[in-house]
């Protein structure tokens, strides 16, 4: 694989496969994203498997961590934290209708390809949005899901928004 073409983004996080015969599912907070958890947590369910659901961060991207205040500069942890927190919140109310399905959750610093393609080694299957919170509306796979497609280690489940 050409790392460079597949993963513009940096390169700041080791990311740990999720464990072998997981399900695991990409989460970026957008209605795309809950309908890819919905799906895998009814894949996960289906093949009593355990899910990981995986978010990946940006400085940008990353919610302020509890107990900022103007003037403080928060550790690289502190985002990370918040982050993987915002991440359960957003989850919780799918992931509650699943209690037979054992869920974890992982906040990666890294491109959300990378993220879920290096998380992707050894398990079931990779399921994914069409589209996340970026790109142009009329396309039919973003980057994100494309990359996904062409270079994660299992198979992958490319979900779509009814309507």
């Amino acid at each position: 694989m050409d790392h460079e073409r597949a993963f513009p983004e940096p390169d700041d996080d080791d990311i740990e496969p999720a464990p072998a015969a997981a399900v695991v599912v990409g989460h970026d907070g957008s209605a795309e994203a809950d309908h890819a958890l919905e799906t895998a947590l009814e894949v996960a369910s289906g093949l009593g498997a355990p899910l990981t659901v995986v978010r990946a961060w940006s400085m940008v991207t990353a919610p302020r961590p509890a107990g900022w205040t103007f003037g403080y500069v928060p550790s690289a942890d502190e985002f990370a934290g918040a982050v993987l927190a915002e991440l359960e919140s957003d989850a919780e109310p799918l992931v509650s209708r699943f209690p037979d399905v054992t869920v974890s959750h992982r906040a990666h610093h890294a491109g959300p390809a990378r993220a879920l393609i290096e998380s992707s080694r050894d398990v079931r299957m990779l399921v994914v949005g069409s589209r996340g919170l970026g790109g142009f509306r009329g396309m039919v796979l973003g980057s994100t899901s494309d990359k996904c497609v062409r270079y994660a280690h299992c198979p992958v489940l490319v979900t779509r928004l009814p309507g």
